[in-house]
């Protein structure tokens, strides 16, 4: 999932910056903003057509430049002065906006956010010669979404704690005073904790926090370097205080031990797929994925059990299955449900769950590498796949040859489904149906689900 916090990927060695941030080159003068690029930023063109990326810029503005990066191919740049501003723009929602590397659009009224995602996903299309079919949307609340969150913890040279997110396209982190994306439950304990960390005898041994909303409990995770006592025992009180459950991750190296702080060491936080179902609830640890909107994840949930057409006993194949968001609802609904997931901890979850909801029989969760694609795929009546950014080019090369009727294809990077989509639809699909999900309001982030049919040969 893309995320809160999430660093851009570092430009090439042959970018010249200029002396500061401020500078204004000679030639940068006003320009109008065309559209908005996938990142988000506003593109125009200076004039001698060179392109310019200019941060919090909308379509139809009037602005002067400040170019802060020169490239050979073009320039990146901020807004130094609106001469004309677009209707659409509105007052950021958050303090922190624009030096948090988490949000990108708050400054655009939400109904253009939602524009703005659906052309995105017609566009990567396109790149790729696919006709889309008008995609739904689906959306939510604008603000208080996000039921995940991880807070960096810092010591600095003058010992001035920080405590937050990272700066935008720095490594460094900025302390955070509010977070109004953040589910209010999770937002309500940024003071809290950051006056607790102050106290802490040994802060430089505490390395991120995790906040983890679910329905019903909020869990916080500490990596903690080193075990300080004393500091966890703070911890321990702080949980009590405010009704947490309260873990650790403690020790150096890649594998270090997870340890249950509270008197509740047998709950954990879960959550409903669907928000009428009152049976399956879906538990997770700190380090599960877990989609991070729950009202839109319904949504989104309802969508493929729609979408999936389910019949008695019908074999479904769910990839990059996790710990069951898709499959114990299509398994509820009469799926024999084949999970395939990489992480053998989050298999064992998925099963957990399967048997806490009675459903042992319907899910067969197996752990297996899913960089190509596992061989029962023709098996299959439907196969749903939800992978990372990454996207799954070995798996849908393989589906083109020999996959099912049908494929849900869930996404939350559309450069690399649309790839993947192009591989399917050389392989004898056409895509059917499509919508686009504002998991990350407030981000240029965006998740989609497209539906494939095999055509008939």
């Amino acid at each position: 999932m893309a995320m809160l916090g999430q660093r851009r990927q570092k430009r090439p060695a042959t970018r010249k910056r200029l002396e500061s941030p401020g500078a204004k080159r000679d030639d940068a003068g006003s320009v109008v903003i065309e559209r908005l690029a996938h990142d988000g930023r506003g593109v125009a063109h200076d004039r001698d057509g060179k392109i310019l990326f200019i941060e919090q810029a909308l379509p139809g503005e009037d602005i002067e430049v400040a170019i802060h990066t020169q490239h050979g191919r073009y320039d990146e740049g901020h807004v130094r002065r609106i001469l004309k501003a677009s209707e659409e723009r509105v007052t950021p929602g958050c303090a922190h906006f624009g030096r948090c590397g988490g949000c990108d659009l708050q400054h655009l009224a939400i109904e253009g956010q939602r524009r703005y995602k659906q052309q995105v996903l017609r566009e990567h299309l396109a790149r790729h010669d696919i006709e889309l079919p008008e995609p739904a949307l689906l959306a939510d609340e604008a603000w208080g979404y996000r039921r995940r969150a991880r807070l960096g913890v810092r010591v600095g040279s003058d010992n001035r704690i920080h405590m937050g997110y990272r700066v935008r396209g720095q490594d460094r982190l900025f302390n955070i005073e509010q977070c109004p994306i953040l589910e209010p439950r999770l937002e309500t304990l940024l003071q809290p904790m950051r006056t607790l960390i102050e106290s802490l005898e040994a802060p430089r041994r505490l390395g991120h926090i995790e906040l983890v909303a679910g329905d019903d409990v909020v869990m916080i995770t500490l990596r903690q370097l080193r075990r300080v006592p004393g500091d966890l025992a703070r911890w321990q009180q702080f949980s009590r205080e405010h009704d947490l459950l309260l873990s650790v991750l403690c020790g150096e190296g890649e594998q270090p031990v997870l340890e249950r702080l509270d008197d509740r060491p047998d709950t954990w936080p879960h959550y409903r797929a669907l928000a009428d179902d009152q049976g399956t609830a879906i538990s997770v640890r700190s380090s599960d994925f877990l989609q991070a909107n729950a009202k839109v994840n319904y949504q989104l949930v309802a969508s493929v059990l729609a979408w999936a057409e389910v019949r008695d006993a019908m074999p479904v194949v769910d990839l990059f299955a996790g710990v069951g968001n898709f499959s114990l609802t299509l398994a509820a609904a009469g799926a024999r449900v084949t999970a395939y997931e990489g992480r053998e901890s989050m298999v064992q979850r998925l099963r957990n769950n399967a048997e806490a909801a009675g459903l042992s029989e319907h899910i067969d969760a197996r752990c297996t590498d899913l960089s190509s694609a596992p061989a029962d795929l023709e098996n299959a009546a439907l196969v749903v796949l939800d992978p990372p950014r990454a996207g799954a080019q070995g798996i849908c090369q393989a589906l083109a040859q020999r996959g099912p009727s049908r494929v849900l294809y869930v996404s939350c990077e559309p450069a690399t489904l649309a790839r993947d989509v192009r591989l399917l639809v050389d392989g004898g699909y056409r895509l059917v149906r499509a919508l686009v999900a504002d998991m990350f309001p407030q981000t240029a982030h965006l998740e989609s689900l497209v539906l494939l049919e095999r055509q008939p040969t």
